[in-house]
């Protein structure tokens, strides 16, 4: 349920089941995008981290073909472009709720949006995989890459600047890369190889 055509415009990836996951890139973005997916008058599950900064990434998928697995998939990349992954940090919280319950005051600054009921919360550790994902290198959540050939390299928060990841990346990696594509594909802030 491709229902955005632009996807491409927004940070994005696709869950292990195949489900396309599309968030904002700024708060400009964020507004933007949950205007167009309630204009479009279906309930998706959409994900923030507990504090400000993230995302909003929506599973654009019907409500009820959503599995678990999406939702952790989803839940780990929303943490892992967040501010969370900026800071360091290896851990993030997500809140997790549906496109029905939020809502937009005129008082609300650009990128903020209120939740009313129930907000289901994860934990997340922050790290990405490097993969191809329709023939663009993306850093996505591991278990939504199938096959570990397609698994490139896992990344986490470093103190590495993203600009100087690439030369790293060369090192490790038996594929060549363009500079703008690693800054497209990683998180903002600093990362780092993990080694398991």
């Amino acid at each position: 349920m491709e229902l955005i055509e632009d996807y491409k415009k927004y940070k994005w990836f696709f869950t292990s089941s195949g489900k396309l996951v599309i968030g904002g890139k700024s708060a400009v973005q964020n507004d933007e995008l949950l205007k167009r997916i309630k204009s479009l008058d279906k309930d998706f599950v959409i994900m923030h981290t507990a504090e400000p900064g993230s995302p909003f990434s929506i599973i654009l998928s019907d409500i009820n073909k959503v599995i678990k697995e999406d939702i952790k998939e989803c839940a780990i990349f929303t943490g892992c472009f967040s501010r969370a992954w900026r800071s360091g940090k290896k851990k993030a919280i997500v809140d997790v709720f549906k496109v029905s319950k939020i809502n937009k005051l005129k008082s609300m600054k650009t990128g903020t949006w209120g939740v009313i009921g129930k907000i289901q919360k994860l934990a997340v550790n922050l790290e990405l995989v490097l993969t191809r994902q329709k023939g663009i290198l993306r850093a996505v959540p591991e278990a939504s890459v199938k096959s570990d050939k397609e698994k490139l390299i896992k990344v986490c928060p470093g103190k590495i600047d993203k600009k100087d990841m690439l030369s790293k990346l060369q090192m490790e990696v038996d594929e060549t890369f363009s500079s703008d594509e690693v800054l497209s594909a990683l998180p903002a802030g600093g990362a780092k190889i993990c080694r398991k």
